[in-house]
C-alpha cells in the first residue's frame, strides 16, 4: 500500500516508525514530516492542513490510505475533501469527515453529544459573548474548582482551571469578550470539576464496530510532582496500572459503546482514531474530552506497545470490520519520556544544536518532536517539545529508567524533561 502520512511532530514520527512495520507498506509519504521521518519515508513539502495540495499529492503519488496526525486538517475536513473528489474516493482515509472530528473542535458540541446519548461526564454550560451577564452570574455561584474550556481548538491552552470565583470571572472576561483564542473562545464551556486520576483509552472506529488500541497515562505540569504550567505532555505510561480489565470493560459499555452507537444514531460515519480522555473517579470512569486523532505524547508509548499490524487494522477500517481483529499488546511496560526547551511551555528560543542523536540506542525509540536540520545540515531544536524517549521494561520503574539513561546522554542549551514520570505508580 502507497501511505500518505499528516502532521511533522512526535506522534507523526511514532506512526511512522509503526507503519514502517508493516508487510503492507509500499511506500511511505509524510506532509511535512521531520529529520526523523526522513528515515523512514519520503517527505513532502506541504503542509498537514494545506487541503488542495494535500489531494493533488493523493493523486500525483496514487496514495491508497490517508492516515491524518493532527486534529487540524481533519476540522478543516481534509476526509471530506478526499472522498468528494472522484478520483480519490478510492482512498482510505483514517480520520473522521469534518463533522465527526467537531467531537474534538467544539467542546459544546461534544458535551451536547455526550449528553444526549448518557455517557457520564462532568455538568456543564455553554455561553456566547452576548449572554455575558448570564455567564458571569454562573460561573460567580458555580462550586470551585471550575473550569473554563474555550469551545473551539487553541492549540492545547483552551482549558483554565480557577481556584477562585474572581479569577473565574477574570478568566471568563479574557476569553469570552476579550478573545483570548480568539474564535476558538467565541463561545466557553463552563464545567464542574472532577476529582480523581486521568487517562486516555485510544480506539480505531471503522463507522460501525470499533476495537481498543490501547491506554496511557500523560503527564501534563511542566513540574515533577505533577507541579507548575500545563503542557503539551511531559510524558506517558502504559499500561497503566489500575486501567485493569474490569475498568477498560466499564469505559467499553459506558463510553465508547454509546459513543459508537450515538455517532451511527445521529448519521456520523466516523472512520479512524477516538482518543477518550477519562477522569476515573472512585472506579468509575468519566469523561473529560474526545479528541479525534492520537494524542501527543501518548501514541509515542502506545504505538510501541501494541503488537498489531497498524496498517492492517487500518485497512480493515476502510472495510468496516475491525470487529474481525484481535489485539494483542507486548506484556512489557512502556514509558515515554520528553524533553523540552528551556522556558516551555512558556516563552523558548529555537534553534539550538542537538548533541548526542548520533549515538545508536537500539533497546529505546527516539521520536523527534521538535526538530529540524538547520542551513549546515546540524539537529536543533524548532519547538517546544524536542525528542521523546521511549523504553521498555519489566516494571515501570525500569522502563523509565531506561528513557532517562538515553536522555542523560542527550544534550542542548536549556534540554529539561522530568524524571519522575510514572511517580504515583513505582
Amino acid at each position: 500500500m502507497r501511505i500518505l502520512l499528516l502532521g511533522n511532530g512526535g506522534r507523526e514520527h511514532a506512526l511512522a516508525w509503526k507503519i514502517c512495520q508493516s508487510k503492507l507498506l509500499t511506500s511511505l509519504y509524510i506532509a511535512p514530516g521531520n529529520p526523523g521521518t526522513a528515515k523512514l519515508g519520503t517527505n513532502l513539502s506541504i503542509a498537514a492542513s494545506d487541503i488542495p495540495a494535500i489531494c493533488k499529492a493523493c493523486a500525483d503519488l496514487q496514495i491508497d490510505m490517508v492516515i491524518v496526525g493532527p486534529e487540524d486538517p481533519l476540522v478543516k475536513g481534509i476526509a471530506d475533501a478526499i472522498q468528494s473528489e472522484p478520483t480519490l474516493q478510492h482512498i482510505i482515509v483514517i480520520g473522521p469527515n469534518k463533522t465527526g472530528a467537531q467531537l474534538e473542535g467544539s467542546k459544546d458540541f461534544s458535551k451536547a453529544f455526550m449528553q444526549r446519548h448518557a455517557i457520564p461526564t462532568a455538568s456543564y454550560a455553554s455561553f456566547e459573548a452576548h449572554q455575558w451577564e448570564e455567564a458571569r452570574a454562573y460561573v460567580l455561584n458555580h462550586s470551585l474548582p471550575v473550569v473554563l474550556k474555550a469551545d473551539g481548538l487553541a492549540a492545547g491552552k483552551g482549558v483554565i482551571i480557577c481556584e477562585s470565583h474572581q479569577d473565574a470571572e477574570n478568566t471568563l472576561r479574557q476569553m469570552l469578550l476579550e478573545k483570548q483564542f480568539g474564535e476558538a473562545s467565541a463561545k466557553v464551556v463552563v464545567e464542574s470539576f472532577l476529582t480523581g486520576i486521568e487517562l486516555s483509552v485510544f480506539a480505531l472506529l471503522d463507522g460501525r464496530h470499533y476495537q481498543v488500541i490501547g491506554h496511557a497515562k500523560d503527564y501534563k505540569r511542566i513540574g515533577e510532582g505533577d507541579t507548575g504550567l500545563n503542557t503539551g505532555g511531559m510524558g506517558c505510561v502504559s499500561p497503566v496500572p489500575f486501567a485493569d480489565a474490569a475498568f477498560i470493560k466499564k469505559v467499553e459499555e459506558r463510553v465508547i459503546q454509546p459513543t459508537v452507537k450515538g455517532l451511527q444514531e445521529e448519521g456520523i460515519d466516523y472512520r479512524g482514531f477516538l482518543f477518550v480522555g477519562l477522569m476515573n473517579c472512585n472506579g468509575e470512569p468519566y469523561v473529560i474530552e474526545y479528541n479525534c486523532r492520537m494524542g501527543d505524547p501518548e501514541t509515542e508509548v502506545v504505538m510501541p506497545r501494541l503488537q498489531n499490524d497498524l496498517l492492517e487494522l487500518c485497512r480493515h477500517v476502510g472495510a468496516q470490520t475491525i470487529h474481525q481483529t484481535n489485539i494483542s499488546y507486548y506484556p512489557e511496560h512502556f514509558a515515554t519520556v520528553m524533553a523540552v526547551s528551556g522556558g516551555y511551555p512558556g516563552s523558548f528560543e529555537k534553534g539550538k544544536k542537538i548533541a548526542g542523536l548520533e549515538q545508536s540506542f537500539p533497546n529505546q525509540h527516539l521520536f523527534f518532536a521538535g526538530i529540524q536540520a538547520n542551513d549546515a545540515g546540524e539537529l536543533v531544536t524548532s519547538g517546544g517539545r524536542v525528542l521523546a524517549v521511549t523504553s521498555k521494561g519489566n516494571s515501570m520503574s525500569e522502563a523509565v529508567a531506561e528513557s532517562l539513561s538515553v536522555l542523560n546522554q542527550i544534550c542542548f542549551e536549556g534540554i529539561f524533561y522530568r524524571k519522575d514520570i510514572g511517580y504515583e505508580f513505582k
